[in-house]
């Protein structure tokens, strides 16, 4: 059965998503702006790999809210590496200074955007990844201790569900 979200998990994951769709779309000047300027044209699929990026970081988010402490968390680390991955995969080849540096301007075009959508497709997938470990974790509905030792929590732990 599908559990619905909390008014609080929704306000969570709506404000993740807008967080993570700026984070990763004003440096790769996927949203039009003053500070940051893209040398060459973001390919289409920069923009389905930007949305797809932010609403599945949202729902992510949304996992980690009002839940008990005891649910293993253990993909966090996933999540933040798959929005890196994301961000160097939709951002400007010849403005990434870093590979710039390594590979020249003609190495940035002819080997760094080739790259890219696959960057993109294995960012994806660890962010995919991450929230379905998180949600199958949330899932397990695990036994949660009653406290300090006594007849009663020494019985069968309880089942918070």
């Amino acid at each position: 059965m599908v559990r619905r979200m909390a008014p609080l998990q929704l306000a969570v994951a709506v404000a993740a998503a807008a967080a993570v769709a700026v984070a990763v779309g004003v440096p790769s000047a996927l949203v039009a702006n003053p500070i940051f300027v893209r040398m060459t044209p973001a390919p289409w699929w920069s923009y389905a790999v930007w949305v797809l990026t932010s609403v599945v970081s949202g729902v992510l988010a949304a996992t980690y809210v009002r839940r008990p402490s005891a649910v293993f968390s253990g993909p966090g680390r996933a999540g933040i590496l798959a929005n890196i991955g994301s961000v160097l995969a939709v951002g400007c080849p010849v403005c990434n200074k870093l590979v710039v540096a390594a590979l020249g301007v003609s190495g940035a075009l002819n080997v760094w955007a080739p790259l890219q959508p696959l960057i993109a497709a294995a960012a994806l997938a660890l962010l995919g990844w991450a929230l379905w470990r998180r949600l199958t974790a949330l899932r397990s509905c695990p036994a949660v201790g009653g406290g300090p030792l006594s007849a009663a929590a020494t019985s069968a732990p309880k089942r918070e569900c």
